[in-house]
C-alpha cells in the first residue's frame, strides 16, 4: 500500500514538472544531473540516421536547437501545452524553423513513413506502450530507427553525487531494465528479454548501448523497424 501511494506521489511530481511547473525543467534536470543532462541528451545523435527526425516528448526544447544545429530537419511533438510554449519561445529566439505539433505518442498525427528517426530522451513509460510503439512504427520509413534515452547517471563517488544517485533509486530510476550497479549498465537477462519481446511484437529489433561520458554515463536503446 505504502509503495503503491509512493508511486502515485512521484508520477503526480512528475505530471506537475511536465505542465504547471514546466518553467523549473531545466533547473531541477539540471540539479539532478549536476549539469551533464543535455549532454545525457545528445548522445542521442550519435544513432539517428537519415534526415528526418522526429521529437517524442521536446520538452523545453533544447534537443531540437541541437538536431537544428546538427542538420536534421525536425519536427517536435509533445502533450504539455506548456513545454510546447516554453520550446516555441527558445526556438523563435534561435531563429530556427523547427515545427511543434501537440499530441500524444500512441496516436502520432503523421503520415506513415513520414520519418527517418524517431527519438524520445528521459520519456516516461508511454514509450513502451504497445500503441507508441505501433504508432512509431508506422510513421518509421523502413529500416527507420526509435532511438531512446532513458537513463544518464553519475560515475563519480563525491557527496553529491552519492546524494543524487539514492534520489534516483527512491524515485524507482535506478531499477528494472535501466538499472545502474557499480558504476556500469546492464539489465539482468530476463528483464532485456521481456523489453526485447515488446520490440519485437512490434515490429522492431532492439539493441542497447552504454556510452561512457566524463564523469557519467548513458543508456541507449536503439530499436530498428523490421
Amino acid at each position: 500500500m505504502l509503495k503503491h501511494v509512493w508511486r502515485q506521489l512521484i508520477r503526480f511530481g512528475f505530471r506537475l514538472l511536465y505542465n504547471e511547473l514546466a518553467w523549473t525543467y531545466d533547473a531541477v534536470s539540471w540539479l539532478v544531473s549536476l549539469g551533464a543532462w543535455r549532454a545525457w541528451q545528445q548522445t542521442a545523435l550519435l544513432f539517428i540516421r537519415g534526415g528526418r527526425v522526429l521529437e517524442l516528448g521536446h520538452g523545453p526544447g533544447h534537443m531540437l536547437l541541437a538536431l537544428g544545429a546538427a542538420g536534421y530537419k525536425a519536427i517536435g511533438l509533445d502533450l504539455s501545452p506548456h513545454m510546447g510554449r516554453l520550446a516555441r519561445r527558445r526556438l523563435l529566439r534561435s531563429g530556427m524553423a523547427t515545427s511543434l505539433v501537440r499530441g500524444q505518442g500512441q496516436a502520432l498525427p503523421f503520415a506513415t513513413a513520414a520519418f527517418d528517426t524517431v527519438l524520445a530522451t528521459f520519456p516516461t513509460d508511454y514509450i513502451m506502450n504497445p500503441a507508441t510503439l505501433a504508432a512509431v512504427h508506422r510513421v518509421l520509413s523502413p529500416a527507420g530507427r526509435l532511438v531512446i534515452v532513458p537513463e544518464g547517471h553519475l560515475t563519480g563517488r563525491g557527496p553529491h553525487h552519492r546524494l543524487i544517485d539514492w534520489l534516483f533509486r527512491i524515485t524507482g530510476q535506478r531499477s528494472g531494465l535501466f538499472a545502474v550497479d557499480n558504476e556500469r549498465y546492464w539489465p539482468d537477462e530476463a528483464t532485456w528479454l521481456a523489453f526485447r519481446q515488446r520490440f519485437l511484437a512490434a515490429g522492431f529489433g532492439a539493441e542497447i548501448h552504454h556510452v561512457r561520458l566524463q564523469s557519467s554515463g548513458v543508456t541507449v536503446v536503439v530499436a530498428i523497424k523490421e
